[in-house]
C-alpha cells in the first residue's frame, strides 16, 4: 500500500506542465486523481497514461474563473471518488506581455480572473467539500517567484501571484482549526510550455546570459521536481506546515 492509497486529489491546470506532473505523482503514490483544465484532449491523454500504470483518474473540463464550473468540478470529485483530501490550485496563465501603458483592460481582467479569482473560487468549494467529508485535508496554491518579485511587462501576472500570498495566509488561518492545511508553493524557472513562451519573449541571449546565471543550480527546474514538493506539502509528513510558502527555485530568489 502506498502512502496516499484511499485518498483523493484534485489538480487544476492538469493538462500540461506542473499540473500534469503533479497528477502523475499523486497517482503514483496511490491517490485517485481528478484532473481539471480547459483542454479536453490533453486531459483524456493524461487519464489514459495514469490508468495504463494502474492508477485511477477522472477528468472534467473546467474554467476556474467560472463559479459554476468550479462548483461542478468539486461535485464531480465527490460523485466519482466519494471524498476530497488534497487540492492543488495550479491553473494559471501569463496573459499579455505589455507595458502598463499598453496593457488591455480585458487582459488584466482575464489574468486576475483565472490566477487569483480562480484560486479563491477553488478554495471556496474545495474547503466546503473537505469540511463536509470530515477528514480534514490539504490545499496547495501555486504561485511563482513573481509572488515576491516584479517583472516588467507582466504587471497583471505579477499582481495575481502577489495576491496569492494574502489569500493563502488568510484562508489558512480560517481553515487550520478545522483540520485543513493551506500552503503556497512558488516555483522558479521551470521547464514548462509557459516557461518556453517567456523565453521566446525575452530572447535566448538574455535567458542564457542573464537569467540562468542567476539561478544557483544553473538550470531550469523540471515539472516533476515541483510535483514532488507539492505532494510533500499534502502528505502527512507536512502535518505541521500550514500558512507558509515553499519556494523551489534553484536558489534564484536568493540572488535578487
Amino acid at each position: 500500500m502506498t502512502e496516499m492509497t484511499d485518498r483523493v486529489a484534485l489538480v487544476t491546470g492538469a493538462s500540461s506542465g506542473i499540473g500534469r506532473a503533479t497528477a502523475k505523482v499523486f497517482a503514483g503514490k496511490g491517490a485517485s486523481v481528478v484532473l481539471a483544465a480547459r483542454r479536453q484532449e490533453e486531459l483524456a491523454s493524461l487519464v489514459a497514461d495514469i490508468e495504463a500504470l494502474g492508477g485511477k483518474a477522472s477528468a472534467i473540463r473546467t474554467d476556474v474563473s467560472s463559479a459554476d464550473d468550479v462548483e461542478g468540478m468539486v461535485a464531480h470529485a465527490i460523485e466519482t471518488f466519494g471524498r476530497l483530501d488534497y487540492a492543488v490550485n495550479n491553473a494559471g496563465i501569463e496573459g499579455q506581455w505589455a507595458p502598463v501603458t499598453e496593457l488591455a483592460e480585458e487582459q488584466w481582467d482575464r489574468v486576475l480572473g483565472i490566477n487569483l479569482k480562480g484560486v479563491f473560487l477553488c478554495m471556496k468549494y474545495e474547503a466546503r467539500a473537505m469540511l463536509k467529508c470530515g477528514h480534514g485535508g490539504a490545499i496547495v496554491n501555486i504561485g511563482s517567484v513573481n509572488s515576491f518579485l516584479g517583472f516588467q511587462t507582466a504587471s497583471a501576472y505579477v499582481t495575481s501571484k502577489h495576491g496569492l500570498i494574502g489569500l493563502t495566509s488568510s484562508v489558512s488561518a480560517e481553515l487550520a482549526p478545522q483540520g485543513i492545511r493551506v500552503n503556497l508553493l512558488c516555483p522558479g524557472v521551470i521547464d514548462t510550455p509557459m516557461h518556453h513562451r517567456a523565453r521566446a519573449f525575452v530572447g535566448d541571449e538574455i535567458y542564457d546570459e542573464t537569467l540562468l546565471p542567476s539561478i544557483h543550480l544553473r538550470r531550469a527546474g523540471r515539472p516533476e521536481e515541483i510535483a514532488r514538493s507539492i505532494a510533500f506539502l499534502c502528505s502527512d509528513d507536512a502535518s505541521y506546515i500550514t500558512g507558509t510558502t515553499l519556494t523551489p527555485d534553484g536558489g534564484y530568489t536568493l540572488t535578487m
